[in-house]
């Protein structure tokens, strides 16, 4: 009975996302806010963004008339978390599903579960996210672009590489596997996950071989690294972001700087996440009392590795959540911890979120930034997040794609 229940409680919840899903405006549509931010640290003030299908085609600080007025909100580049798990939930017995290819759970209940997770995403304001991944994701993926379900442009690793014991030409057929198949980024496990200590699982040779054939075949690399050696390995290798890094130091951030690799520190929401849900996912796959020790001993550790990443001069600081069951819809509470409590400022918070995470994604000249011939990924926070951050909790307006649909 759980699971039938929660299978129509799905099924509503997407016929409710498919009844409000908006179509493109045939006319030009002028947006006006008394702050515009244009993703790339500059704001404007009672400008307006003209939107014509699904681009932007202009700003005017002077418009003449207006469609859309968003009184006293804030106008912004459409969210981008560069970390996400976009099919992972909690399932009819309240436990954490990955929403793999090997669960014991129904596909099509795993996907509606999946759907469900993007809606919220881009309801959050997060209009674009690299998912580290799945097989599932590939079909949420492509869905979303054909205009059959609402939720953020997905970019999917498909199927991770997790097994320290391939061989280097194993791992490059596994990265031109990925590739064959549609995937869009290589994701790595370079390093144990930090509940076992975070040491280093693939060798130099290894990292070389991903990292160069992925290069081959125009595909980016996203390592998860927690250590020194996990993550030295994989800037030398040529990778494209390290994810996490609670481990490491300044020679570390250093190097990564010199290299140009981009960081994403995942700072919070996950371990607070884990935290709010931990009878979920206590007993499941990788999760145990002890393992919740080790994260919570990890939180101030990478509260310093943030700090420090802010200080070294050239870094690339990336947003990204690693948001999974219990977090999705809730990526911007990640920005707020980073100003609040890590000191960065709100505009660079906000850049991190938008043009620089595009950049890293290899989308920068697509989305990021509200400029012209830019994709229409619009949203609007109530108040001013550069006086406070925490006006990121209340989206108000959500566009992607030049479709409305939250207003």
């Amino acid at each position: 009975m759980p699971r039938q229940l929660a299978y129509t409680r799905a099924m509503r919840s997407l016929l409710a996302i498919l009844l409000f899903a908006s179509t493109v405006a045939a006319d030009p549509i002028v947006i006006r806010a008394p702050r515009v931010l244009d993703g790339r640290g500059h704001l404007l003030r009672n400008a307006a963004v003209i939107v014509d299908g699904a681009k932007i085609v202009s700003i005017d600080e002077h418009p003449k008339h207006v469609d859309i007025d968003l009184h006293d909100a804030t106008l912004m580049p459409g969210a981008i978390d560069t970390h996400v798990h976009i099919g992972w939930h909690f399932d009819a017995l309240g436990k954490s599903a990955p929403g793999e290819a090997d669960s014991k759970e129904p596909p099509a209940e795993t996907a509606l579960y999946a759907a469900e997770n993007a809606y919220r995403t881009l309801m959050g304001g997060v209009t674009t996210v690299q998912s580290l991944g799945a097989p599932m994701d590939k079909t949420l993926r492509d869905a979303i672009a054909r205009g059959t379900l609402p939720g953020p442009r997905i970019l999917t690793a498909l199927e991770p590489i997790s097994d320290d014991k391939l061989t280097p030409d194993q791992l490059r057929a596994h990265v031109n596997k990925v590739a064959d198949e549609g995937g869009d980024v290589i994701k790595v496990f370079a390093s144990q996950s930090i509940r076992t200590g975070g040491g280093p699982t693939l060798s130099q040779e290894q990292l070389d071989a991903i990292c160069s054939e992925a290069k081959k075949r125009g595909l980016r690399v996203a390592v998860h690294a927690h250590g020194p050696e996990s993550v030295t390995r994989a800037v030398r290798a040529g990778c494209t972001s390290i994810e996490h890094g609670v481990l490491i130091g300044q020679t570390e951030l250093d190097l990564m700087a010199g290299h140009g690799t981009y960081f994403d520190p995942n700072t919070d929401l996950i371990f607070r996440n884990y935290f709010e849900n931990k009878p979920h996912f206590l007993g499941t796959d990788g999760y145990t009392e002890e393992g919740f020790a080790a994260m919570e001993k990890a939180v101030p550790l990478v509260l310093e590795v943030f700090r420090k990443a802010l200080r070294t001069k050239n870094l690339k600081v990336v947003f990204g959540t690693d948001a999974l069951a219990g977090s999705h819809g809730r990526n911007l509470q990640e920005l707020e911890y980073r100003v609040r409590t890590g000191g960065q400022d709100p505009m660079a918070a906000i850049t991190s979120a938008t043009s620089l995470a595009a950049e890293s994604l290899g989308l920068g000249d697509r989305v990021g930034s509200i400029a012209p011939n830019y994709e229409a990924d619009l949203i609007a926070v109530a108040g001013d997040p550069l006086k406070d951050i925490g006006a990121l909790h209340h989206v108000v307006f959500v566009m992607k794609g030049g479709k409305v649909f939250k207003r």
